[in-house]
């Protein structure tokens, strides 16, 4: 093997890796929102007696454009 086809070998490794790379960030995504979500609404319900109701609703919503 040529070193230009080594080179034309590993380039295409490294776009399969990148591809594959994206398709986990991409899975991952929806977990991790919905994780962080009832972090938020566990903290809520934790301080919700210590806090006026429009901070424990601005706990829950912090995160959701």
């Amino acid at each position: 093997m040529t070193q230009d086809e080594m080179i034309v070998k590993l380039t295409e490794m490294l776009e399969i890796q990148q591809k594959l790379h994206e398709t986990a960030i991409d899975m991952l995504k929806p977990a991790i929102e919905i994780a962080v979500q009832r972090e938020r609404e566990a903290i809520a319900h934790m301080v919700e007696p210590w806090l006026l109701p429009e901070y424990v609703e601005k706990i829950r919503a912090r995160g959701q454009a």
